[in-house]
């Protein structure tokens, strides 16, 4: 019995480690507010994180591994004012 409590016991710890650890791939496009035109190699970070990216040509980003708590970007360029979102 003491046995099969204690399986029980590693796999409810380990369920809770599996589901407390989800991530999730966070895409998007960073436009200009005055134009509308994409903003090409703009820094997009997930705050309080060291994940990032640069936006593309086409100022589109992919941001794999991002933790589910995570739940603000911090987006910068040059220029032009931090936002965050």
């Amino acid at each position: 019995m003491k046995r099969k409590l204690m399986l029980l016991l590693a796999c409810l710890f380990v369920g809770i480690g599996l589901v407390t650890a989800q991530t999730q791939k966070v895409t998007g496009v960073v436009i200009s507010e005055e134009d509308g035109q994409p903003v090409i190699g703009a820094s997009v970070l997930v705050k309080g994180t060291q994940i990032g990216a640069i936006t593309g040509v086409d100022g589109d980003f992919t941001l794999p591994n991002v933790p589910s708590s995570a739940k603000t970007l911090v987006i910068s360029y040059i220029g032009m004012q931090t936002q965050e979102v």
